[in-house]
């Protein structure tokens, strides 16, 4: 399990020590109207008098009642301050045109790489505006596809979207699942690929948890929580339990596989092997990339077969690959802190029976199939895509030519499939699907979509700067070839830096449109993230998370050093914990931008590990129960560091009413506060999405008048009209 805050992938939560906790003092306001009308100005967010100790410091938080988002006063906030949003941003002039380029440009055909099971594939595919993907079947590759499952019809609005889905190996059947208006809870439900029907089989909440069948196509594994107690959008996410649903079966009779009544914050991942003869479990306790792995003989009849433990302690990240026998395969960075593949004997499983099968390298090993009996080896060579072969004996078999700088995706497959599929992009060029030929080696065009953008003007260049401390940190910008370097150019400044995660170069068609619509992109690979390796990500985490700031202002500096925009004419962007590097950015140099988008951001420093999956996040975060950490915490919370009189950036914060990864009174609190400390200055405004949670699965018309609404907010904020 990779866990992560933005991504979807599955998430688990972490433990911290309990030391000094917080004393907590409630005091709510009356339950008089949260708001004014909007002719008068920012709605009046009353302003309350609780106040929690941190290790002696006294810390006020007056807009805690908006964490309650359902009672009568937070709705009646939200509603005006939509009603204020949404009439300023119609009145900015060009909207209309911007949207057109949006649409324009996003109405392309998007397919997902196909994937082999018996003898059909299988394939999500999108004709260009519909709201979600649709999932279809083929006989071959020649053959004309069959909608399975049309999630575009399960909802008015578009915001039932299929989440996961995962196919049985005889390819007789589907798990898949679906979640509502943007909810990180699913409910899984099974077809019958003959049929295209629903068996009736349905699982409810499913969160963070794939799902894995067994060979025979008896059932699969999943994992699950009990129902919540209280409110599921906000109560935190505790007793992951690994169950086996039996197709056909109530739920109410799946078999629990493993649980930990000790570990409220463990989450378990199970995983079958290719041969279909062991049950592999990655356990997780926190957004840190380590891991305990398990293991269970599915030979062995239910009353017999026990979870061992194979990999027992929290050193490393361990993702298992595959196995031949009792020999399993994984990729690690165990004593690599750019990662290696191990081998790792279930009859000698300690450590100095190891053995080594491709060692670390220069670049970052990032992911690892095995298809053919070949290890498709991805690499990040100074963030972007490079693809090496090996045999499962580590030796050299080649490489994968890829078409130039950019991103390659997918290779899946399981180890005697003779072909894989990836998906290569980059900025400027459009998702293209290949097949690779693993006996032949031959690399072919499968699917290249036809965009409504000419990407021959424009072109991608990889530049390093130094940022506070000296260290060296790439940014990829993207501009017209002939851009004229005199700091006019409207530019847009996008980062993350964190969980791990590598931000590589990808094709997307609101950047598509903003560079047709005369604008400069911008991708800063910051510490935290997961391009460079474990060191790069620790270096951008908990006391250091500083690090990532000063990296995210060297690239503005740089920006704007080399002409190729000023801070007129300068906006950062990002979503998630790129919110939360937005917000503390722009806090903490107003002067450097003029316009700010913090998305879906984890803005509430202190108090983020009391909502939903938050716990997990203290790995890389730190916690306020550490003196220390709390300092760091403190010392760059966006809600905490608001200052009244300072001319902030143009301001708008983004979020869902119900988002349930990131809790949305992180940015209600922080608009509240935002707009009580500078009432005259440039707008702040907050745009509240209804039925819609942290991003995945958003529908695409969603999707395009967010960003219309965002990039009208920049070009307005630059004092230019489209």
């Amino acid at each position: 399990m990779r866990i992560s805050l933005l991504l979807p992938a599955a998430l688990a939560t972490v433990l911290a020590a309990c030391q000094n906790p917080p004393a907590r003092h409630e005091s709510a306001p009356s339950a008089a109207s949260a708001a004014a009308t909007v002719e008068s100005g920012y709605p009046k967010a009353k302003m309350g008098t609780q106040v929690d100790d941190y290790h002696g410091t006294k810390i006020a938080d007056p807009y805690r009642w908006l964490e309650d988002v359902d009672s009568a006063d937070t709705r009646a906030w939200i509603e005006a301050e939509d009603k204020l949003t949404f009439a300023k941003l119609a009145q900015i002039p060009g909207r209309d045109r911007i949207r057109e380029k949006l649409s324009a440009v996003w109405n392309y055909e998007k397919f997902s790489p196909p994937e082999k099971y018996g003898e059909r594939y299988f394939y999500a595919r999108n004709d260009g505006l519909q709201n979600q993907s649709v999932l279809y079947v083929a006989d071959s590759l020649e053959a004309e596809p069959r909608v399975l499952l049309d999630p575009n019809k399960l909802s008015t609005d578009g915001t039932v979207a299929l989440k996961s889905f995962v196919i049985s190996d005889d390819g007789k059947h589907i798990a898949y699942g679906l979640s509502s208006g943007g909810s990180d809870w699913e409910e899984w439900h099974v077809l019958d690929v003959d049929t295209a029907k629903n068996t009736g089989d349905v699982l409810k909440w499913v969160k963070f948890s794939g799902a894995s069948w067994r060979r025979d196509g008896t059932g699969f594994f999943y994992s699950r929580y009990d129902e919540p107690k209280s409110d599921a959008l906000k109560a935190a996410n505790k007793f992951q339990k690994l169950y086996f649903h039996r197709l056909g079966e109530k739920q109410s009779d799946d078999l629990l596989v493993y649980e930990r009544k000790d570990q409220p914050e463990w989450m378990f991942g199970g995983s079958v092997t290719d041969d279909g003869r062991y049950l592999v479990v990655s356990v997780s306790r926190s957004t840190e990339p380590k891991n305990l792995v398990l293991y269970r003989d599915l030979a062995k009849k239910n009353a017999e077969a026990t979870v061992e433990t194979l990999i027992g302690e929290w050193d490393a990240s361990y993702q298992f690959l595959g196995n031949t026998k009792d020999k399993f395969y994984f990729l690690t960075d165990n004593d690599a802190p750019r990662y290696r593949i191990i081998e790792v004997d279930l009859k000698h499983p300690d450590k100095a029976h190891w053995k080594e099968l491709v060692k670390q390298s220069g670049d970052t090993l990032q992911n690892v199939s095995v298809v053919n009996h070949l290890f498709v080896a991805e690499y990040m060579k100074d963030a972007h895509s490079a693809v090496k072969l090996y045999d499962e004996r580590g030796k050299s078999a080649g490489a994968i030519d890829l078409p130039g700088l950019g991103t390659a995706s997918g290779f899946s497959g399981r180890t005697r499939d003779k072909e894989t599929f990836y998906t290569f992009s980059s900025f400027t060029t459009p998702p293209s699907i290949y097949r690779f030929d693993l006996t032949t080696k031959q690399n072919a065009l499968f699917k290249a979509p036809k965009v409504a953008f000419d990407a021959s003007p424009y072109d991608t260049k990889q530049v390093f700067f130094t940022s506070k401390d000296g260290t060296k940190v790439p940014m990829f910008i993207t501009a017209k070839k002939s851009i004229a370097m005199d700091g006019s150019n409207p530019t847009i400044l996008y980062g993350y830096g964190g969980f791990n995660i590598p931000i590589l170069p990808a094709f997307s068609p609101s950047v598509a449109a903003w560079l047709d619509l005369g604008g400069v992109y911008a991708v800063a690979t910051l510490r935290g993230g997961g391009e460079y390796g474990r060191e790069w990500h620790e270096a951008g985490i908990k006391t250091h998370k500083q690090n990532v700031f000063d990296d995210f202002i060297g690239a503005a500096e740089y920006l704007v050093a080399q002409k190729y925009t000023s801070p007129k004419k300068l906006a950062i962007r990002g979503a998630s914990n790129g919110g939360l590097l937005v917000a503390a950015t722009e806090l903490q140099r107003p002067d450097l931008f003029a316009a700010a988008i913090p998305q879906v951001g984890v803005l509430d420093m202190l108090r983020f590990r009391d909502f939903t999956i938050g716990r997990a996040w203290e790995s890389d975060y730190g916690s306020v129960e550490n003196a220390d950490e709390f300092a760091a915490l403190r010392a760059y919370s966006p809600l905490h560091n608001v200052k009244s009189g300072v001319d902030y950036p143009a301001t708008l914060i983004i979020t869902g009413d119900h988002d349930d990864r990131v809790f949305p009174a992180h940015s209600f609190k922080f608009a509240a506060t935002m707009q009580a400390a500078d009432p005259h200055g440039k707008p702040i405004l907050i745009r509240i999405e209804t039925r819609a949670g942290h991003g995945q699965g958003k529908p695409t018309s969603m999707q395009i008048d967010e960003v219309t609404d965002v990039y009208a907010f920049i070009l307005n904020a630059f004092g230019m009209t489209h």
